[in-house]
């Protein structure tokens, strides 16, 4: 019995053996197996497609949406058209002409990175007020004279359109500085008179110069980190001269890949000193307080 059953095993076996149909089923070629993808494991699967971490080291893009709130103090003369030497009253425009010293606005600043160290920054300034007093003291304001009781408008405009370059000659997995060259377009216009009458003259300045640059960031840890940059120039030339500094710094919370909140400080000087013949004035600008930023990176 046991016998008969291995040999009806044994037929079977056989006839399984003769009616594959091997020569239909595809063969993988070496070349194929070379060419396959890898087969992704587990633990692949869940590791992150980079390691690095968001911060300002390693956005390639940001903007930034910025409530200033600044204390301002405004030296200001506009002299006689063709004065030989300042004949102008030298104002200081908080106190003498009612304009704000403290300012609230929105500010708006864009970084792209080109490359791994190359940094381009746009950025947008405007101070814009008015101002209207009974002149407690006689005034010359350009070609008018003002005396002491006289209702006197002003107007005072500020505004410069910034162009930074920056190369970054240390960068690391968390920190990166650079130096570069800043452009800036300005438009100053100061105007002043006695309402209803034409007793008004106005002093106007418009160009483009250019600062020395400095920038730097520093992550602390995985959402906190702070940023530093620099702006200045200094020039003295025969026809006049002036400086120009704007620093910011700030530390930023980076609540979302994509999306930060901070806090930061800024300081904007302008000292300008025209002794052009047509249009001589003196105009000293300082404005500095805190910032509230919303930054979105990517």
């Amino acid at each position: 019995m046991r016998l008969g059953l291995v040999i009806l095993l044994s037929f079977l076996m056989t006839g399984c053996a003769l009616w594959r149909k091997d020569k239909e089923e595809k063969v993988e070629t070496r070349a194929e197996r070379e060419q396959a993808e890898a087969v992704l494991k587990p633990s692949e699967a869940l590791k992150p497609e980079t390691d690095t971490i968001a911060s300002p080291v390693s956005d390639r893009f940001y903007v930034r949406l910025t409530a200033f709130q600044g204390d301002v103090a405004t030296e200001m003369r506009v002299d006689s058209t063709n004065a030989t030497v300042p004949d102008g009253t030298l104002l200081f425009a908080e106190e003498d002409l009612g304009l704000d010293d403290v300012v609230e606005q929105a500010r708006i600043e864009f970084d792209v990175r080109m490359g791994e160290r190359n940094h381009v920054r746009i950025d947008y300034f405007k101070l814009n007020r008015f101002g209207q007093v009974e002149l407690p003291n006689a005034i010359s304001f350009g070609d008018f004279d003002f005396d002491p009781g006289d209702t006197f408008r002003s107007k005072l405009d500020w505004r410069a359109l910034s162009l930074t370059y920056t190369y970054s000659l240390f960068r690391a997995e968390r920190f990166e500085a650079g130096l570069g060259l800043g452009l800036h377009i300005y438009e100053m216009h100061a105007e002043g008179g006695e309402p209803g009458t034409l007793n008004r003259d106005r002093g106007e300045e418009a160009g483009v110069f250019p600062t020395g640059a400095l920038n730097a960031a520093f992550r602390i840890s995985k959402r906190w980190a702070v940023t530093a940059r620099y702006n200045a120039l200094k020039v003295d030339v025969d026809e006049g001269g002036g400086t120009y500094v704007d620093a910011h710094a700030d530390i930023q919370y980076r609540w979302r890949k994509n999306m930060v909140v901070g806090l930061g400080y800024s300081n904007i000087n302008i000292d300008l000193d025209l002794d052009e013949v047509d249009e001589p004035l003196f105009f000293n600008l300082d404005t500095k307080g805190p910032e509230l930023f919303f930054r979105a990176s990517f």
